[in-house]
C-alpha cells in the first residue's frame, strides 16, 4: 500500500474526526489559536503603525527591528520561553511566540500602505482643514486599507501554517496529528496532518481573498 492510499484511509475512517483526539477537534483548537494570535497582532502592530505612518517618524526602524525578528526561528523563540517563567502558563509560551511571528507583516504592511498615501491628498485634507486624527482616520487609513489588509492576509495564513508548533508544547490544535504520528512511527498519520494544516491554510488565503472581491472598491485599492 503507497503512503498517499494509506493517508486517505485515514483521513476517511470516521474515528479519526471524532472525539478529543479527533481531526474537528483540534481543526477547532488550531482555529480558536490562530484567531487569539492574530487579534493581539493587530492590537500590537496596527496602532503603532498607523500612528508612525500618520506622523512620519521612527516607522523606518519600527520596521527594520520588527522584519529583524523573521531572522529568529519561532520554535527557538517557543524553547526560549519554555525556559522562562512564561513556561507556566500553559498555552503562553506558544501565544507570545506566534504574536512575535505575526507582527513583522502587520506592521511592515501598515506602515507602508500610509506612508504610501498620495501626499497630495494629504495636503488638500489638510486645506479643507482636517484635524491630525480626521486625516488619519478618514483619509490615510481608508486609502491604506488594501495593503494593510494584505499583512493581515499574510499573518492570517502563517500563522495556520506555524500554530502547528503549539504541539510542541502541550498544547493542542492539528500539529498533535502530526506529533502522535511520529510518536506511533505512522507516516499515513503525519502526512495527513501535514496535509490538514496546508488546507486550513489554502481555505484561510481563500477565505481573504473571496472577503476582498465582495468587498467594496475601495477597500480593494479602487477609486
Amino acid at each position: 500500500m503507497s503512503t498517499l492510499t494509506a493517508t486517505w484511509d485515514w483521513l476517511a475512517d470516521p474515528a479519526h474526526w471524532s472525539g478529543d483526539n479527533g481531526v474537528w477537534h483540534r481543526l477547532l483548537q488550531h482555529l480558536l489559536l490562530t484567531v487569539v494570535c492574530l487579534v493581539l497582532s493587530c492590537l500590537l502592530a496596527l496602532p503603532v503603525a498607523l500612528v508612525l505612518g500618520h506622523l512620519g517618524r521612527g516607522g523606518a526602524l519600527a520596521v527594520n527591528i520588527s522584519n529583524a525578528g523573521r531572522a529568529v526561528p519561532t520554535f527557538a523563540v517557543l524553547v526560549l520561553l519554555l525556559l522562562t517563567p512564561v513556561g507556566n502558563w500553559g498555552e503562553g509560551p506558544t501565544v507570545v511566540a506566534l504574536v512575535l511571528f505575526a507582527v513583522p507583516p502587520l506592521l511592515t504592511n501598515a506602515y507602508v500602505g500610509m506612508r504610501g498615501v498620495d501626499r497630495g491628498v494629504v495636503q488638500a485634507a489638510r486645506g479643507m482643514g482636517m484635524t491630525g486624527r480626521q486625516l488619519m482616520f478618514h483619509v490615510e487609513l481608508p486609502l491604506s486599507l488594501p495593503l494593510l489588509m494584505n499583512g493581515v492576509r499574510i499573518a492570517a495564513v502563517q500563522l495556520v501554517a506555524t500554530a502547528t508548533i503549539a504541539a510542541l508544547a502541550g498544547g493542542g490544535g492539528l500539529g498533535r496529528i502530526i506529533t502522535a504520528g511520529f510518536n506511533l512511527a505512522s507516516t499515513p498519520q503525519v502526512v495527513a496532518g501535514a496535509l490538514l494544516v496546508a488546507v486550513f491554510a489554502l481555505l484561510v488565503e481563500g477565505g481573504f481573498e473571496i472577503a476582498e472581491r465582495l468587498g467594496p472598491a475601495w477597500a480593494r485599492g479602487g477609486r
